[in-house]
């Protein structure tokens, strides 16, 4: 196990493509310590900013004690072992995550786990936007694995997923699920509007207040519950809506009815 702590507080983005569970079980602790690593503008080593701590070569855990919240890129790419951070982290954690899992204890900047294909980030905190998103220009979104969240998430979370689950049990911003294709997004809590925006596929199941319903989806029926996934089934009606209607597509919205009482107008077109 690594265990790695900050020098000092950090003013300037840090850039750490190195901490990563796959670069430190296949390294040596000296060539770990050396790795190149950006603050701001300059180059520096990894030493440079962060005390390593090391107790055992088998397990390939790594633990990130600090506030981490400037530093960017913690598990990108990881294919195998364990992250876990106790405390606030920067920007694209896990992204482009193969395998592995990620632990965060703390808050979460913009684009985690953003074109993540596989393993599981687990956040006990608040996320910023793209949660699972890809940047912009591209429409390489989720294309497997889970990401489950506690706390509030931004905007525009699961954009272009492909797959996977996407459970978040606080609540959302806008554009929840934009140009999904396929996979399940879970919002227990409230979420804001324009959800499932141009979506073609895949399930959004919303457990509290929406705003409001994109007018190129249309109403399909009363669901008395829904499963989630496998061993998690919510047991009370849902309105179901078909769309995005604008893209033909075949994604399906799920509105927890109790909580939503403003569209009930819609049950008389079924």
């Amino acid at each position: 196990m690594i265990t790695i702590y900050p020098l000092r507080e950090f003013k300037l983005p840090i850039t750490v493509d190195c901490v990563n569970p796959d670069i430190f079980q296949n390294g040596h602790c000296r060539e770990i310590v050396d790795s190149k690593v950006w603050e701001g503008n300059k180059q520096k080593k990894l030493r440079e900013l962060f005390r390593i701590e090391e107790a055992g070569l088998e397990d390939s855990t790594i633990a990130v004690c600090g506030d981490v919240s400037k530093v960017r890129r913690i598990g990108a790419c990881m294919t195998s072992g364990t992250v876990i951070i106790n405390g606030d982290v920067g920007m694209h954690l896990g992204e482009e995550m193969k395998g592995g899992k990620i632990i965060v204890n703390g808050n979460v900047g913009s684009w985690a786990g953003s074109m993540m294909k596989g393993g599981e980030i687990k956040i006990h905190g608040n996320v910023g936007d793209y949660l699972g998103a890809p940047y912009r220009g591209s429409d390489e979104g989720m294309a497997k694995g889970r990401i489950i969240v506690y706390g509030t998430v931004g905007n525009e979370a699961g954009a272009h997923m492909k797959s996977g689950m996407l459970k978040i049990y606080g609540s959302v911003g806008q554009f929840t699920g934009f140009r999904m294709h396929d996979g399940t997004i879970y919002v227990q809590k409230d979420c804001a509007g324009r959800v499932g925006a141009c979506m073609e596929g895949g399930k959004i199941i919303i457990g509290g207040c929406l705003e409001s319903v994109l007018p190129t989806f249309t109403i399909d029926s009363v669901k008395a519950k829904v499963k989630i996934e496998e061993g998690e089934i919510v047991g009370k009606p849902f309105y179901v809506f078909l769309g995005d209607l604008a893209e033909n597509g075949n994604g399906k919205l799920y509105v927890l009815k109790e909580k939503n009482p403003q569209l009930s107008h819609f049950e008389r077109f079924l």
